[in-house]
């Protein structure tokens, strides 16, 4: 063809659309986020275009062009119903991925125009800053596709809806995106131990801002639940119940509200009609898994649990934890719930299956990792009753020097099982040397030199403590 492959490369990187975004397929289940986005246009209409633009790429990914290109005329349908005054302003990042599906198809041609489609269309908008798109309603298109991603995504994504702000600080949707990811943000925080991220301004903001979004509300409820403030939150919630009774994404928030409360039956309960409404969402079978494992524990304490109640309640929680390791591959905190649901029933074998096949994987973030060998010498001392291989796994954890929260527990629960055994006069030089590894994995210099003392007067020929304390009294 006429067209120089080259140089259309070169225009096409210039696009801005889901193809241009880095967003990386390693890092989400594909089969997960596809029910995820069409259990989205099923149930929000006003976000269609979006939907739409972002499963076109989903397709992409799958190695279905054709159905990729179905669904950029779906968007296109949906442009004109929604937006028939700003035809072009409101095509650009479609336009932007038939290009890509066409280049990616060899229909250089067709690519082409699309390109040129853009590119004439930015010159009347004059939206171009360097040769690059720069729209309000882009950044946040480009902030909700990252969201989509997980949370490697989520520090791109705040900076996007900080972008779109910029120009429209009143923007509902801008504001919804800005209060989501913060409020992820947050939440990561929580569970991997990175800086905290204020998000209560930004959900109140985006509440006050748009009232009928009950999502947000569910999101604020939860947050002010952290803050112990939760008759406010409840009051949202219920709200939401009226409002939006069949709306699974409120739902889902709505049960973890109500699980994290302690009024797990209620949880349950709108789990299973939002599951009803969209049974392929991995996030709403893993939120019944959890609460499961909530009533197997709270009957374990009780008298009066029925072995056949206790049973029945194991083998639910593993089908569901199931369906979602199935689903989704990377829900890599799932391999733990699964494994500790097996071990419930005290199916030891294929917990100790699942705990390999995680661990084994090289596509394991850090703090995965930490989360799971944390639970995996949990496993080893409760279940397994092997001391020695707990303490193992723990350090293990410890060796991976990124902070967290499992990192943390990891650290005191074999900080907690070494002191017992040394203080109760059980302890050997390899528990003290243990120890002594312990500290120094927690940069605790002097705590680990004095335990290498000790250690070395129990066993004077040991030249891995000898070297160790040299080490560690080298002058830095």
């Amino acid at each position: 063809s006429t067209i120089s492959k080259d140089s259309l490369k070169t225009s096409l990187l210039q696009l801005e659309c889901h193809f241009t975004w880095a967003l990386l397929k390693e890092d989400v289940g594909l089969e997960a986020l596809e029910e995820t986005i069409l259990d989205h246009i099923k149930f929000v209409v006003e976000y269609n275009i979006r939907d739409y633009n972002i499963l076109s790429y989903v397709c992409h990914l799958k190695n279905s062009n054709e159905e990729a290109l179905r669904n950029l005329r779906k968007a296109e349908e949906a442009i004109q119903k929604h937006h028939p005054g700003e035809i072009a302003r409101r095509s650009l990042v479609t336009w932007g991925n038939y290009a890509w599906v066409y280049y990616h198809m060899q229909r250089y041609e067709e690519a082409q125009t699309y390109v040129s489609k853009v590119e004439n269309s930015c010159k009347k908008l004059s939206c171009t800053a360097h040769g690059k798109i720069q729209l309000p309603e882009i950044y946040a298109e480009q902030g909700w596709a990252l969201l989509r991603f997980g949370r490697n995504y989520y520090e791109r994504a705040k900076h996007c809806f900080e972008n779109a702000l910029q120009s429209d600080p009143n923007d509902r949707d801008f504001n919804a995106g800005y209060a989501t990811v913060m409020y992820r943000l947050e939440d990561c925080a929580e569970r991997y131990g990175d800086e905290r991220t204020p998000c209560l301004e930004a959900l109140r903001r985006a509440v006050e801002l748009n009232p009928e979004d009950t999502t947000i509300k569910a999101l604020l409820a939860l947050k002010l639940q952290r803050l112990k403030q939760d008759e406010e939150g409840e009051r949202y919630i219920e709200e939401g119940l009226q409002k939006t009774p069949d709306f699974p994404v409120f739902l889902r928030h709505a049960a973890i509200f109500y699980r994290k409360k302690g009024k797990v039956n209620k949880a349950v309960e709108i789990l299973k009609k939002a599951l009803a409404l969209t049974p392929n969402s991995v996030v709403l079978h893993h939120q019944l898994g959890l609460c499961y494992r909530f009533k197997i524990n709270q009957l374990k304490k009780s008298r009066y649990a029925s072995e056949e109640e206790v049973e029945n309640l194991i083998q639910l929680a593993i089908f569901h934890f199931k369906t979602v390791i199935d689903k989704k591959p990377v829900f890599f905190t799932a391999y733990s719930d699964l494994a500790n649901a097996y071990a419930l029933g005290k199916r030891y074998e294929e917990a100790e299956e699942i705990f390999q096949e995680v661990l084994q994987r090289n596509d394991l973030p850090s703090e995965d990792k930490q989360d799971i060998y944390f639970n995996y010498g949990n496993f080893q001392h409760s279940h397994m009753k092997s001391e020695l291989k707990a303490i193992k796994y723990y350090i293990e954890c410890l060796k991976i020097k990124k902070y967290s929260n499992a990192r943390k527990r990891c650290s005191e629960a074999v900080e907690t099982l070494l002191k017992q055994k040394i203080d109760s006069g059980l302890g050997d030089a390899t528990d003290i040397g243990t120890l002594a590894l312990v500290h120094n994995l927690n940069g605790k210099k002097q705590e680990a030199i004095e335990c290498y003392k000790n250690a070395i007067a129990l066993d004077p020929s040991n030249e891995e403590y000898q070297n160790a304390l040299a080490e560690l009294q080298l002058p830095t």
